[in-house]
């Protein structure tokens, strides 16, 4: 089991409240996080990119730090945990995108891998005049594979030439090159964003419920066997609130879905129904908005919820990764420096998994 802390480098992190924790990005809080991370044992950290946000009365993701500019800045404070900064595909062409990667590993001495992402989001990337048609929530996947040959090529070939449908490269050259094969990671949840991860990537982000992870994680393997490919793994994303006692952690929950931030929700939820691709991310978040925040409450983003003491969330987790089959967790807190601590702290002691215990027993 691998655990990473997803960082809230933009406005509020990944809850639409105006009762959780209000903060706008910035490299000091998000510095303090991975360095937090770090010292907990924690494996990695992701930052997302998010070029406009909903609203609402939060401004919920309003400001928002450039992700690869924040990796190699966090890369220079850190020395083991792996970066994993996203790029958005309409907005990064490759060779830029291949070049950034290649900075970032040599900064961070080899510890950076790389989150593709796709995009739903009309209105996000139609602010930014590069909406290429509604034809594009159907063939977004075919674009991406495309980005990733071209990804691949430069970080291996010198002089490389290619003519795509969807990029065309004369005698590009990237120097130098990445130290090792660059990790490629998806939330590739639908059937199509999962067939895209098995074929190229290393491993998936998904957002679902505890019943609904052992099919994903199934499905995410027969599709890999499908492209004689093993080993790619699912990773799933959950906001966890860890306090003293369930009825505090219960509490605090509460709380923030009482003040949910309901503009900002309208408005993200108003943008995933206009994509026409099925199954995935903006279907997921559809569907939240009535469920309990334990199967991922629109509030929290649709990431479901791990609540309780510290005892009860441990076992938890513990009981999630046995019933699940899960390689990995990506994380969220309310107060992430706070959560980050009482996680390495207060949780990780508690928990029976094989790969916490070894962690666990390299740090003593």
């Amino acid at each position: 089991m691998k655990y990473g802390v997803f960082l809230p480098n933009a406005t509020n992190g990944f809850i639409l409240s105006n009762g959780s924790p209000q903060y706008l990005p910035s490299f000091e809080h998000n510095k303090a996080i991975v360095q937090a991370a770090e010292a907990q044992g924690l494996d990695f950290a992701l930052s997302m990119m998010k070029h406009k946000g909903p609203g609402g009365t939060s401004d919920f993701w309003g400001s928002c730090l450039e992700s690869f500019s924040l990796m190699s800045g966090l890369a220079a404070v850190t020395e083991r945990i792996e970066l994993i900064p996203s790029v958005t595909l309409l907005a990064t062409h490759p060779a830029v995108a291949a070049r950034m990667i290649a900075t970032l590993d040599d900064i961070s001495g080899g510890r950076a891998a790389l989150n593709l992402v796709t995009g739903w989001n009309k209105p996000e990337y139609e602010s930014l005049g590069l909406w290429p048609g509604d034809e594009y929530f159907d063939r977004r996947y075919e674009l991406a594979a495309e980005y990733v040959q071209v990804l691949r090529r430069l970080w291996t070939e010198d002089d490389v030439h290619h003519a795509g449908e969807f990029f065309q490269l004369a005698g590009a050259t990237i120097k130098p090159k990445p130290r090792r094969a660059v990790p490629l990671v998806c939330a590739g949840q639908s059937p199509k964003g999962q067939d895209f991860t098995a074929a190229v990537g290393d491993y998936n982000f998904v957002m679902a419920a505890p019943d609904d992870l052992r099919g994903i994680v199934d499905g995410l393997q027969t599709y890999a066997t499908g492209h004689g490919r093993s080993g790619v793994g699912t990773y799933a994303l959950y906001c966890m609130i860890a306090e003293e006692t369930d009825a505090e952690a219960d509490r605090l929950c509460q709380s923030i879905i009482d003040t949910a931030d309901l503009d900002a929700i309208a408005h993200l939820t108003g943008a995933a129904a206009i994509d026409t691709n099925t199954g995935g991310t903006s279907t997921q978040l559809l569907k939240s908005l009535e469920r309990p925040a334990v199967e991922g409450n629109m509030t929290f983003l649709s990431f479901p919820v791990i609540k309780g003491s510290y005892e009860s969330v441990a076992r938890q987790l513990d009981e999630l990764v046995e019933r699940t089959g899960i390689d990995g967790i990506l994380l969220t807190w309310p107060d992430f420096v706070d959560g980050v601590t009482k996680f390495g702290e207060r949780v990780m002691p508690l928990l029976t998994t094989a790969a916490s215990q070894t962690r666990l027993a390299s740090q003593a």
